[in-house]
């Protein structure tokens, strides 16, 4: 059977129709050269703002820093950052490319010793810093267009489940609510009667006897596999078999709620099992979370009280009612406290709620509308930019939130909660949090109730921190989504559906 070969991942492949090359690697070819021009673009304003410029000229200046573009691309090249797996995981991606910029000043002060251009280590030092600044920056709109592109529709990559257990489940609930993974499941392959039993007939595509013909008669990209109910010979079978064809295999663990940073690849005797570390939470660590909360809040109140009056202004001047909205939330320990927002809805919102209920667009407790009459069109900005919670910064400063943590809850919710997520109450909530960055508008309870309760058990500054600049991402998507309102082709939608696959 002829097969070409992969040169990036070494993979073997089927011969792809004319035009799929471009369309499986439009997204890697786009982040490539958001990359190359943030490098660029990072030396051109380096050489351009010190000496270099004036001493050697522009065609020098324009030289290097293509030259300084080409070993960039490569350093990124090299650290995998053009593979969905190592730059979907923010933390991962945020500390390559902090390598990547560390080896590019590494090749651009060994090509200076080579061919002499005149480079001193401090313009290397500055490039390499505003390229990884620039590149952070690229990437972070690069992910916010690609999330918002993804719950679209768009960009998604088709993939089968192995297994039809109560792990199958989980995992199809788990990609449907967080689109931004990018993975569509065609259906399920395993044990009829075990489909039937957990639901999952519907999606049913046959059994594992036949994965092998299933998953290439659908063209698919890759498979997830949920070993709990499949032998390990035919476990072993089929991964081998799949990569044999060049595609991806996800390997399910059954676990939920454990920091993959808490993982230990610890082999026994050549077999691939796991060691889990312990939580492990210390007095210093709190410490340090409540002065980086305090710090940061104290900082953007100053920075945005222009902003905070102008928006204090709007809803002042909408409709004459009261700026602010205080209402009882409960917080660390079940202590209630008033949280603080600018108003975005009718002063009567309240005594409104219960004619809504009927309209609730979420599962379980929690309420929240698509369309609610309520809010007022200054409001309607107010929430979709997030400039409502600003006040809560006071909250933060008084010691009753922290800036990341989970959102805090109704005294009603709190009630209808069962009794495993009230260990929310072990932390300060905060203004954002995990389910605001990666499941705000699913209306999954479960994923809520999924999301709270990772973070409490595995929370750290790091995480608040990737947090932080997940929420930055979604608040610019969002902006730019009221501002640039363009509807997909249905056409290129569909193409893009068929033909996408990871970067």
């Amino acid at each position: 059977m002829n097969h070409t070969m992969d040169q990036q991942h070494g993979e073997t492949r089927a011969p792809a129709p004319r035009g799929a090359f471009w369309h499986r690697n439009r997204l890697k070819a786009l982040l490539l050269g958001g990359d190359a021009a943030s490098v660029f673009l990072a030396f051109i304003l380096t050489l351009s703002v010190t000496s270099y410029r004036a001493a050697y000229g522009t065609l020098d200046l324009t030289v290097v820093a293509g030259t300084a573009t080409l070993a960039g691309a490569w350093a990124i090249q090299s650290q995998g950052l053009l593979l969905a797996r190592v730059s979907a995981i923010r933390a991962v991606e945020l500390t390559r490319l902090a390598r990547s910029a560390a080896i590019l000043a590494a090749l651009v002060l060994l090509l200076d010793r080579i061919v002499h251009v005149h480079l001193s280590v401090r313009y290397v030092v500055l490039g390499c810093l505003l390229s990884f600044v620039l590149l952070c920056a690229w990437r972070s709109c690069f992910r916010s267009w690609l999330a918002h592109a993804r719950a679209d529709g768009r960009h998604r990559r088709s993939v089968a489940i192995v297994g039809t257990d109560q792990e199958a489940v989980r995992l199809i609930e788990l990609l449907a609510t967080h689109a931004e993974i990018g993975m569509r499941v065609v259906g399920v392959i395993g044990d009829h009667d075990a489909a039937l039993r957990n639901g999952l007939e519907p999606h049913w595509l046959g059994t594992t006897s036949n994965a092998e013909n299933i998953v290439a008669s659908h063209d698919l990209s890759g498979v997830i596999i949920a070993p709990g109910e499949m032998p390990p010979p035919r476990l072993n079978e089929l991964i081998r078999h799949f990569h044999t064809e060049g595609r991806h295999v996800h390997l399910g663990t059954g676990i939920s709620g454990i920091d993959a940073r808490r993982l230990r690849a610890l082999p026994l005797a050549y077999e691939p099992l796991f060691y889990v570390e312990p939580p492990t939470l210390t007095r210093m660590q709190v410490g340090a979370k409540r002065f980086f909360d305090v710090v940061v809040a104290c900082v953007v109140i100053l920075v945005l009280s222009p902003v905070w009056t102008l928006a204090a202004l709007a809803v002042k001047l909408g409709d004459g009612g009261p700026v602010f909205f205080k209402q009882t939330r409960v917080g660390r320990e079940g202590r209630t406290f008033e949280v603080f927002k600018f108003r975005s809805m009718e002063i009567n919102a309240e005594s409104r709620l219960s004619e809504l209920r009927t309209a609730n667009a979420r599962s379980g407790p929690l309420f929240k509308m698509d369309r609610d009459p309520r809010v007022t069109t200054v409001g309607k900005f107010l929430r979709d930019s997030s400039l409502d919670e600003l006040p809560q910064l006071l909250n933060v400063i008084r010691g009753e939130m922290s800036l990341v943590g989970p959102r805090p809850a109704l005294p009603a919710e709190v009630l209808a909660f069962p009794a495993n997520l009230r260990m929310r109450e072990l932390v300060r909530p905060g203004i954002t949090g995990l389910w605001q960055v990666e499941a705000r508008d699913s209306p999954s309870f479960e994923a809520y109730r999924r999301l709270d309760m990772f973070y409490v058990e595995n929370w750290s500054l790091m995480l608040d921190l990737m947090i932080l600049i997940g929420t930055a991402e979604q608040i610019i998507t969002r902006l730019v989504h009221i501002f640039v309102k363009s509807p997909a082709n249905a056409e290129s939608v569909a193409r893009t559906e068929r033909a996408a696959v990871e970067l």
